[in-house]
C-alpha cells in the first residue's frame, strides 16, 4: 500500500516497538521508521573485517545507552534553540543495530534538553532510532516524534468522547464502517470550532479557543440551526413485532481465550492435592 503514495511515509512508534522483533518484521515495508527506545537498551556497531578464521562476526562495538563510558564519538552533533523546549542538543551515532537484527542498520539519536525556558525540572534524555533511505536533518528529525503525543490524545478522545469502542458489533464490516466514521467526525468538529458558541457546564470555566470536546458539547446548537432534510417521525401505532414463526439468526459464538497455568502454579497444586498429602 505504501508504494501507491507519492511521498515515502514516515512511521513513528513509541518505545514498545523499539526492539529487534519489530524491526525484522517491518523489513519489507517501504516506509521510514522513527522508533523510541528505552534508556537501558544495548545496540551494536558494524562487525569488524573478517580475519579468515572461524565464523564471521555479526556484532561490533557494544553501546549501552545508560552507560556513557561505552559510547563512541558521535558522527554528528547539533544544538538548536526551540521556542517550546529551549536549548536542545541532538547527537547521532551511525551504523548500529539490535542484537537480533544485525542486517538492519540504524541511526541512533540522543535528544537532550540543556536549558529549559518554562520549567526548572530537568528532563531525561530521549533516545530514538531511525531506519530508512534519506534521513531528514537532525534539527527537525526529533520534532517529528513529538507529533506522536497529538495522535495519542486523539485516540483517547475517540474512545472516550466519540464512543469508538463502546458499540459491540456482530460483524467485521460493521466494525470497520464505524471506525471509518471517527476521522470524519473529528474533521467535522475541527471545521466547526469557529462557528460554535461555548456552552460550559456550571463547573466549567469559559474558553476562547474551544477544544474538540467543548465543540462536541456545543455542536447541538449548529444542528438545530441548519436543520435536517429528514422528515419528522410520524406515529404509526403499535408495532406488529416479529411475524409468526420467524426465528432470528443467533449471533455467532467464538471460543473463549484461556491462559495457560504456569508450571510453578501447577506443581504447587499437585503438591497440595489430597493424593500427595496421603502419600
Amino acid at each position: 500500500m505504501t508504494r501507491q503514495l507519492a511521498v515515502r511515509p514516515l512511521a513513528i512508534y513509541d518505545r514498545g516497538y523499539g526492539n529487534a522483533s519489530f524491526v525484522n518484521q517491518t523489513a519489507g515495508i517501504e516506509a521510514d521508521l522513527l522508533l523510541r527506545v528505552t534508556s537501558n537498551r544495548c545496540v551494536y556497531g558494524a562487525p569488524p573485517a573478517y580475519r579468515g578464521r572461524g565464523a564471521p562476526a555479526k556484532h561490533g562495538h557494544k553501546m549501552k545507552l545508560n552507560d556513557p563510558d561505552t559510547w563512541s564519538v558521535p558522527v554528528e552533533t547539533v544544538e538548536v534553540d526551540d521556542p517550546n523546549w529551549g536549548r536542545v542538543r541532538v547527537s547521532r551515532w551511525s551504523a548500529y543495530h539490535f542484537r537480533k537484527s544485525p542486517k538492519r542498520a540504524m541511526e541512533v539519536l540522543r535528544v537532550e534538553v540543556l536549558e529549559t525556558q518554562s520549567s526548572t525540572r530537568r528532563l531525561a534524555p530521549l533516545w530514538l532510532v531511525w531506519l530508512g533511505e534519506q534521513m531528514p536533518p537532525l534539527e527537525t528529525l526529533w520534532l517529528h516524534y513529538l507529533r506522536r503525543f497529538a495522535i495519542e490524545h486523539w485516540y483517547r478522545f475517540a474512545k472516550q468522547r466519540l464512543y469508538w469502542t463502546h458499540p459491540q458489533f456482530s460483524s467485521v464490516s460493521a466494525t470497520e464502517q464505524w471506525s471509518s466514521l471517527m476521522p470524519l467526525l473529528s474533521w467535522q468538529l475541527w471545521l466547526a470550532r469557529k462557528d460554535c458558541t461555548d456552552h460550559p457546564l456550571p463547573w466549567q470555566a469559559p474558553q476562547e479557543t474551544l477544544t474538540p470536546g467543548r465543540v462536541a458539547q456545543a455542536f447541538a446548537g449548529i444542528l438545530a440551526a441548519i436543520g435536517t432534510p429528514a422528515p419528522a417521525p410520524k406515529p404509526r401505532g403499535k408495532s406488529p413485532g416479529r411475524g409468526k414463526g420467524h426465528k432470528p439468526t443467533p449471533r455467532p459464538c467464538y471460543p473463549m481465550v484461556k491462559k495457560r497455568a504456569s508450571k510453578r502454579k501447577t506443581s504447587e497444586q499437585s503438591l497440595n492435592s489430597p493424593v500427595a498429602t496421603a502419600a
